[in-house]
């Protein structure tokens, strides 16, 4: 397993095995699957609401804890000063383990810097390996990096084809905190997976269109967090070091770039608000 190594020489596996959108009936068995096939990376969040499902499946795989890279994220209504800390102490209990890889505040909203200093708490005391963000921008990273007393060891960002995030991997890359990419199929919106350039790069190295992506992440640095249900595709996500993209494959994909978000802006006023509506929905 290829890793990729944070700025206080902790390793992280470069192909992660996320469980965004995967239901509670379906996580355990994911999980175990991606264990087995060799993830030793497993990235789920509080809001995900299957940290429970993921600690199951940590328990039963014969896969020792020590060699597994486990993340969660902390979600915006556990945001604040003790309230954050009790609320990663509540997912190590889901998570049945006594410590974590990395912890992530999981939205750059409300009040962060309160959140962000039980992290830097729970670093100190041994509780979680590493600490970082979550769908930060360019300012609001540096922001933490030149204000917090332990800088961002992780950014988990939106990357994919579409939306490389070329800007914020060369502040990320300023500052030594290394880049992880989720959504990088962005859920196979804009009908990606049948994309030419990707699918003609595909053919040349007799790779799927997945593939290529998952390793063109790796060769620009940044983490790769792909998800699915399905053994095969599981499988075949984590199959990207037996081939290498070329420079003009990489230029290639390089036209692809909207610098777009195939989502939502977070500079968007009125994601903002969706954000707090969402938090006082759940509090009801």
């Amino acid at each position: 397993m290829e890793t990729m190594k944070l700025y206080n020489g902790v390793e992280v596996p470069a192909n992660g095995f996320g469980v965004y959108q995967v239901s509670k009936e379906d996580c355990k068995e994911s999980v175990l699957t991606a264990l087995k096939t060799g993830y030793r990376h497993i990235d789920t969040a509080q809001s995900y609401f299957n940290e429970s499902e993921v600690g199951e499946a940590l328990k039963e795989s014969d896969v020792p804890r020590k060699e597994i890279f486990l993340t969660t994220k902390v979600w915006i209504d556990n945001y604040g000063e003790g309230k954050t800390y009790d609320s990663v102490v509540e997912s190590l209990k889901k998570l049945q383990t006594d410590y974590l890889d990395l912890i992530l505040l999981h939205q750059p909203v409300g009040d962060y810097y309160a959140a962000y200093r039980d992290l830097e708490k729970l670093y100190e005391e041994g509780k979680v390996r590493a600490i970082g963000v979550s769908n930060f921008y360019p300012d609001r990273l540096v922001d933490l990096c030149m204000f917090a007393k332990i800088k961002p060891m992780v950014n988990q960002i939106e990357v994919n084809v579409f939306n490389q995030q070329v800007e914020a991997k060369k502040w990320a890359d300023k500052y030594g905190v290394v880049l992880e990419a989720w959504a990088p199929f962005a859920e196979g919106r804009n009908n990606m997976f049948h994309n030419e350039v990707l699918q003609a790069i595909g053919e040349k190295h007799n790779k799927s269109v997945a593939q290529v992506i998952l390793r063109w992440l790796y060769q620009r640095g940044i983490v790769s967090l792909a998800k699915s249900v399905h053994q095969e595709r599981i499988k075949e996500n984590f199959d990207i070091y037996l081939f290498e993209l070329d420079n003009d494959d990489m230029k290639k994909i390089e036209t692809l770039d909207t610098k777009t978000s195939s989502f939502f802006s977070h500079q968007d006023p009125g994601i903002i608000e969706w954000f707090g509506q969402l938090i006082q929905e759940r509090r009801q």
